[in-house]
């Protein structure tokens, strides 16, 4: 942690994510988000190079490394104006669930087609009435002889469109749904066409191309293989793609801010008003300089966290602070950006405002900033738990 250079390696895969995603571009992608069209073409061009399962093991086609190389193909992809939200859930969630805690067959049967990127593998565990409090999910997964019967609603659960599975988060015993007792929730893989598996689209003001669902479940059968480790240790386990997820979009808004700064760099140079160019003027450069100092630290938060969940290290605290800090950072950048460009920002063509719905959304999700800052609150500073 005290070695700064960045390893050959790393900045060799920053070059090669790069080159592939300049391969699409900025208006590929936002052209694809204008229209409710999907990033298939680079998601899979970056499948094919190995950068989609880059953290999953070698043995299963991926390419061995962790959530850090993750983090920074997460990172590249959207510091070339393609930020993608799905590698938060099939990359660093489900894929480092089932690296994890899957049983080998489960492994063998999945984690080649999500290394490929041929297949995706999407994440369900909020619900409309628990919101972050996962001790309140009332989805409920029954046996019925070697079977389980999933029945309840999911909300907001990103891309089901795009994935032939998903990772869902049931109870496996009513008690402890009023107590808070949340030893009895299991982790299960749900086929997305699933019979008596209803999901409708949740209309959002993100562009995005990943979409939005409401998911019902109505006696969804499941075999017992779909079981991912045992029956009541789903939250133990779910916990260990949370913070993957956090870095990840910790990664994507630190992108997004390196994009965003690069133009308004770039236009501030160019810009002339008064015969000379606007990025003279200190009320244009010190905005700038400011949000690239913020999204240089939420880059380091984000290095630290990543090498302490690499490691086995207690990775939620730090996780937490960069997903926070990043966010922040990400749209702070993206906001100044936009200034300096005047009118111009707000122009399609100038490929800057597009990028604002997502990240106020990752400044909602994953995990709010007020539950980060009860998090730290608490385990930071050992202050009394107020919920």
């Amino acid at each position: 942690m005290t070695d700064f250079d960045e390893p050959a390696e790393t900045a060799m895969l920053r070059e090669s994510v790069a080159k592939v995603t300049a391969e699409f571009g900025p208006r590929y992608y936002q052209e694809r988000a204008a229209r409710g069209g999907r990033t298939i073409e680079l998601w899979q061009a970056l499948g094919d190079a190995g950068f989609v399962g880059v953290n999953l093991p070698e043995r299963y086609g991926g390419g061995g490394g962790g959530v850090a190389q993750l983090a920074v193909v997460c990172e590249e992809t959207a510091a070339g104006g393609c930020p993608l939200l799905l590698l938060l859930v099939s990359s660093a969630i489900s894929g480092e669930i089932l690296s994890r805690h899957g049983s080998e067959e489960q492994q063998a049967r999945w984690l080649p087609g999500l290394a490929s990127g041929r297949e995706k593998m999407v994440f369900a565990i909020t619900e409309p009435d628990a919101g972050s409090n996962s001790h309140r999910i009332s989805t409920t997964a029954t046996r019925d002889g070697d079977d389980w019967v999933l029945t309840g609603t999911k909300y907001y659960i990103s891309g089901v469109d795009e994935a032939p599975r998903m990772l869902v988060v049931a109870r496996t015993s009513t008690e402890g749904r009023s107590g808070g007792d949340s030893s009895d929730l299991s982790l299960f893989v749900v086929d997305t066409n699933a019979p008596g598996l209803d999901r409708t689209p949740i209309p959002v003001e993100v562009g995005a191309p990943e979409k939005q669902f409401q998911l019902h479940f109505d006696a969804v059968r499941v075999g017992p293989d779909r079981l991912v480790g045992t029956a009541g240790d789903g939250l133990r386990l779910v916990f260990s793609g949370l913070n993957p997820e956090r870095i990840a979009g910790a990664a994507i808004c630190t992108g997004i801010g390196r994009y965003a700064l690069a133009k308004a760099a770039g236009y501030a140079r160019d810009r002339q008003v008064w015969g000379q160019p606007i990025g003279a003027h200190q009320g244009v450069s010190h905005p700038l300089a400011a949000a690239a100092i913020g999204v240089e630290l939420a880059r380091l938060m984000t290095e630290k966290a990543a090498w302490l969940h690499d490691h086995d290290r207690p990775a939620g605290e730090a996780s937490n602070m960069a997903k926070f800090a990043a966010a922040d950072a990400g749209l702070g950048a993206l906001d100044a950006a936009i200034q300096v460009h005047g009118g111009n920002g707000m122009a399609s063509d100038y490929r800057l405002a597009h990028l604002w719905g997502m990240l106020r959304l990752l400044r909602i999700a994953p995990v709010s900033r007020e539950m980060i800052l009860n998090y730290v609150a608490q385990h930071t500073l050992g202050l009394p738990r107020s919920y």
